[in-house]
């Protein structure tokens, strides 16, 4: 038996339910789609997929961050 709860695929492709949070995409900030949250639709979702892989989310380290704490002990 197919799991259609955990299965965003299983949703059939015609219908369109918004979220009831109404929150927007943070992508292109259409309203969120409860399929795809918190996103509007799977092309959303791949973008940020891949803003996450090719690092564009990391955050950016500067040289005085850099502490030896083994001093502190």
């Amino acid at each position: 038996m197919p799991d259609t709860v955990n299965d965003p695929e299983a949703v059939n492709d015609n219908e369109s339910v918004s979220s009831p949070a109404g929150g927007k995409c943070p992508i292109c900030g259409k309203p969120t789609e409860l399929r795809w949250r918190p996103f509007c639709s799977r092309r959303c979702a791949d973008v940020d997929l891949h803003r996450w892989f090719s690092g564009s989310y990391a955050i950016p380290a500067s040289d005085g961050d850099t502490r030896d704490n083994d001093d502190d002990i």
